[in-house]
């Protein structure tokens, strides 16, 4: 992938300064062969899907989340809701992002002038259009069925994350999905779906080269700590555990901790329509939204297990605030 020639290199960062010395992620298609396609997903440990949805549905799915959060004042006046351009007048603090941080076990994000933003946020997660059109999305569900081999028994898990990311706000730290699934063996497939184009420097996800190795190597040594901490298996399966940080990250720091890694951190500019998939132990982690004309980042987490196999059915009941998964 090459850099857009309006790149700003001073606009990719991190909770702790400006990235550098990124990689690009591996771009694939759909339509190239399955055993290609795995092979890849396994080494690399997430797989950067083009085009996998129709552009069409996405930007749908846009159109309707900032359609309800018109009413708060989040949007610039005088655009459409799909562009979901950030009010120029207001304070970014008023718009916090769910699922960001900083809230432990998913608690409710801001205050009481953020009250009505997140409630709206909340009850987007519920909507038919999201919850029904867009997270079981035949296109996506039927590809996750042919890569996996799972077939008739690919399920997409009930509980996702609709996080918006409005520009200046506090991005995702570092971690990775299985600290949050350890209720369930390390099988599932979590697909990152951006909603709307998303600029290199506009809050995308961005992942650890290598990370998968990393992941599981923090969850071996996570283990090791519960044992001689003496926790309970219930204990040690919290991702809030004692031996975790409050909000069950790996590091606020994705620039300390690649270093401490010796990897380079691996970013890409994203469309409508792309699908990033990612294994359990994948590390990976958001830069901070400096899009250039202030387009809020919108994307979702879904996650699909085989159902005939071991899976945390926690993650089978729809997100609630506080729900400590």
């Amino acid at each position: 992938m090459q850099l857009p020639l309006d790149f700003q290199p001073n606009l990719l960062a991190v909770n702790d300064g400006p990235l550098q010395n990124v990689k690009f992620l591996h771009e694939s298609y759909p339509t190239e062969p399955l055993a290609t396609l795995r092979q890849r997903y396994d080494e690399d440990g997430y797989l950067f899907l083009k085009g996998v949805l129709p552009r069409a549905d996405v930007l749908k799915a846009r159109h309707n989340y900032f359609s309800m959060m018109e009413v708060t004042g989040v949007l610039e006046e005088i655009t459409q809701p799909v562009q979901g351009i950030f009010n120029h007048l207001k304070s970014p603090a008023d718009y916090p992002g769910i699922g960001a941080g900083g809230a432990g076990k998913n608690g409710r994000p801001g205050g009481d002038k953020a009250a009505q933003f997140v409630d709206l946020a909340i009850e987007a997660h519920y909507r038919d259009w999201y919850a029904e059109d867009f997270c079981r999305h035949p296109q996506l569900l039927e590809f996750i069925a042919r890569f996996t081999g799972w077939e008739t028994d690919t399920l997409g898990l009930r509980r996702s994350l609709l996080r918006n990311n409005i520009p200046g706000t506090k991005p995702i730290g570092v971690h990775y999905d299985q600290i949050f699934l350890r209720h369930g063996d390390p099988t599932s497939v979590t697909a990152w779906v951006p909603i709307g184009d998303i600029k290199v420097s506009g809050g995308g996800l961005t992942y650890l080269e290598n990370g998968d190795s990393v992941g599981i190597a923090c969850e071996e040594d996570f283990k090791k700590k519960a044992k001689a901490a003496g926790l309970t298996d219930d204990e040690a399966k919290d991702a809030f555990n004692s031996n975790m940080m409050s909000t069950g990250l790996l590091s606020e720091l994705p620039l300390e901790f690649a270093r401490e890694n010796q990897r380079s951190w691996l970013v890409a500019e994203y469309e409508a329509g792309d699908v990033v998939l990612h294994k359990p132990h994948m590390i990976h982690a958001s830069t901070i939204n400096n899009d250039p004309d202030r387009v809020i980042r919108l994307a979702t987490d879904l996650r699909f297990v085989n159902s005939s196999q071991p899976f945390d059915e926690r993650w089978n009941q729809p997100y609630r605030v506080g729900d400590g998964v």
